[in-house]
């Protein structure tokens, strides 16, 4: 899970657990893979270069 607050305030956590699955996420099984993550601003990225965009984000936002 990953806890998400966006510029405008809207705070959440994002569930990536269906994702490490596909054959880009799969790095992100590894603990310090998932550790290794960039805010873009309008995408989150990992190292490895999985991303998700902030359509993706929203989306998925479970608001708190």
């Amino acid at each position: 899970m990953l806890y998400i607050k966006s510029e405008d305030g809207k705070a959440g956590l994002f569930d990536v657990k269906p994702y490490p699955e596909s054959e880009a996420f799969t790095p992100l099984k590894d603990r310090a893979g998932f550790e290794r993550i960039h805010n873009g601003k309008y995408f989150i990225e990992w190292d490895c270069g999985a991303d998700f965009s902030a359509d993706t984000i929203q989306a998925g936002l479970e608001i708190s």
